[in-house]
């Protein structure tokens, strides 16, 4: 909206005495500007609708009012506080102010409407899922395979119309596409050519794995929203350069058309998440819920597609899929030592990850620190791969 308005007053006042005087207004064509923007826009609304926020769930009673997984399980003797009574649902507060700012900073595209598109969607579903386990008051919200369709319609919709689009990557004086050349880190071209069914599974993994994985990790105060708060500074980075002609070429970069807009997305996400952090450090005011973990992880999951980048989510998002990791590993194992030997038995004390280290005696706050050490280096590794390659 800012940069329209900006592009119609410097036309209306060209040629005129205000042409001078509105001259600023050509910063806003610049992405490391509207970027700025974005991410203290975010913060500043975050901050401000926090606390009316959090009333208004409190006032709809959108309370997690029942013990929560981790707790219900028991062997929890490092946590000194119990999550019931806390107001779910925050995630309404990240993607609504992620919502107002991108209108307000972004020159829409094609790459911002499919990204806001499927946040929406994502939020909406999510949304549901939090609010059957309020209505319910237990940890039963919506059927897994309920989730996981939607989840997997929407990534396949998105892998196919990016497939048939006009949409694609450029490297050196070659176009490619953003599904069925597969590209990955430390390679300068496609390890992979015109492999539609490959890169079609492959950009629905990433969209309905990240979704999940995040989802996942959202089990400790402050833990899913300062992971992604890290992924997402890695993407402002590599949808910058991917959106820049030059350093593109030098760093053997896919150069996608419009990715700069991504970028302004990216920031907004990080001042969302820096003010949603606010309230949800320990110990937490809100919580997102699903409704703000599956978009969130959603949305990494789509800018890493869009800017030909799917494998580099992997590495920068290593924490997430080292929660993810541990569940599939604990429910296989399960499975496998009950046929195997009559009773189940664990690999983990408790998964996800974080609640192994919890059972082991760790203070929630040192889980999420130690972990959020750990996601710094992973998106270190991830940053690193610009120039390895």
């Amino acid at each position: 909206m800012l940069y329209y308005l900006s592009q119609y007053l410097l036309e209306q006042t060209a040629g005129t005495s205000w042409a001078d005087t509105l001259g600023p207004l050509r910063l806003l064509h610049y992405i490391s500007v509207r970027s700025a923007g974005a991410a203290v826009t975010a913060l500043l609304l975050s901050l401000w609708l926090g606390p009316k926020v959090i009333l208004w769930l409190k006032k709809l009673k959108f309370g997690q009012n029942y013990v929560d997984k981790a707790e219900d399980s028991g062997g929890l003797t490092a946590r000194v506080l119990s999550k019931k009574g806390t107001p779910t649902m925050g995630g309404v507060l990240i993607v609504l102010v992620l919502d107002i700012t991108a209108l307000l900073w972004t020159h829409l595209n094609e790459l911002v409407v499919l990204t806001l598109l499927s946040l929406i969607v994502l939020t909406g579903l999510g949304f549901y899922d939090d609010y059957m386990k309020i209505t319910r008051q237990n940890n039963r919200g919506t059927a897994s395979w309920v989730k996981l369709g939607i989840q997997i319609f929407l990534a396949a919709f998105i892998a196919v119309y990016l497939w048939k689009s006009s949409l694609y990557s450029v490297l050196g004086n070659t176009k490619f596409n953003l599904v069925s050349d597969v590209m990955v880190p430390f390679y300068k071209y496609p390890v992979v050519i015109g492999a539609v069914a490959v890169g079609i599974l492959i950009t629905v993994f990433s969209i309905v794995g990240s979704s999940n994985a995040v989802n996942l990790t959202d089990g400790l105060d402050g833990l899913a929203i300062g992971c992604t708060l890290m992924v997402s500074s890695v993407f402002l980075v590599f949808t910058y350069v991917a959106s820049n002609v030059k350093l593109a070429v030098y760093l053997n970069v896919p150069y996608v058309t419009g990715a700069g807009e991504l970028t302004v997305l990216c920031a907004a996400l990080i001042g969302a998440s820096l003010g949603f952090l606010w309230f949800n450090c320990h110990p937490a005011q809100v919580f997102m819920g699903d409704t703000g973990s599956l978009a969130l992880g959603g949305a990494l999951g789509i800018i890493a597609v869009l800017i030909h980048q799917p494998f580099v989510l992997v590495i920068a998002g290593g924490v997430f899929v080292a929660e993810a990791v541990s569940v599939i590993l604990q429910t296989g194992w399960f499975k496998l030592t009950r046929r195997l030997y009559g009773e189940p038995r664990r690999l983990f004390l408790m998964a996800p990850l974080h609640h192994h280290f919890e059972k082991k005696g760790w203070y929630e706050s040192q889980v999420v620190t130690r972990f959020y050490i750990l996601s710094f280096l992973c998106a270190v590794a991830a940053l690193s791969t610009l120039k390895l390659r």
